[in-house]
């Protein structure tokens, strides 16, 4: 009896859509938030009282608030990319800044949380870094530039995301450089380290694709 040839495996389109982006970070902030509950927990447990909760009013506690929003934006400019671009590089950057940055202001609540104050203040953002700034903080992109890059497309919203993204997160490595040389709370270096080398190198991979494109 002749053998019947094995039908073909039916092609499956592994490409992200933007609802399983939305899951995946989603499911990644639950699990980052937990987990920096949990480390927070057991900093508490292992020093005791020699750990000092920040306080209201403290640099911890500012830059936590002034950069989860700062974050915020940078998200929404990557999620408005990532559905924009043909670039395959500015499409992993977006990706990248939406699933860290994401978690990151997940982490940041955590915090919050933990020291039993509320995510936002009454106050003026960056008065902890002692440059308090009415309106947008340094590096936010304003509403019209927001509205000009959900509008663009293909290259010219490559371009347009890299003139806003840079400056962006130039701003945000002055802030996480700004509470590392403020704080001894461990937890509070090591993300604020963690988004300084990982925004420098973005800057410079930005920087290329903007030579690449002009």
């Amino acid at each position: 009896m002749t053998a019947q040839p094995r039908p073909a495996l039916e092609q499956v389109d592994t490409k992200p859509d933007g609802m399983s982006i939305r899951l995946r970070l989603g499911s990644l902030l639950i699990v980052v938030s937990a987990m920096a509950l949990l480390l927070l927990v057991a900093l508490l447990g292992e020093r005791g009282s020699r750990l000092a909760i920040p306080a209201e009013g403290s640099a911890e506690v500012g830059f936590a608030r002034d950069m989860a929003l700062h974050h915020s934006q940078a998200v929404n400019m990557a999620q408005l990319l990532y559905d924009r671009t043909a670039n395959p590089t500015l499409r992993g950057i977006a990706l990248d800044i939406m699933l860290t940055q994401q978690a990151q202001i997940g982490q940041m609540g955590g915090w919050l949380d933990i020291w039993d104050l509320p995510l936002t203040s009454p106050g003026l953002p960056m008065a902890w870094m002692d440059m308090a700034t009415e309106g947008l903080m340094p590096g936010m992109a304003t509403d019209e530039q927001i509205a000009a890059l959900r509008a663009a497309s293909g290259v010219e919203a490559d371009r347009l995301f890299i003139a806003l993204m840079i400056p962006h997160h130039q701003a945000g490595i002055h802030m996480a450089e700004t509470i590392i040389a403020r704080t001894d709370n461990l937890a509070v270096v090591t993300l604020a380290e963690s988004i300084v080398g990982s925004q420098q190198k973005e800057i410079k991979e930005l920087m290329l694709i903007a030579e690449q494109l002009s």
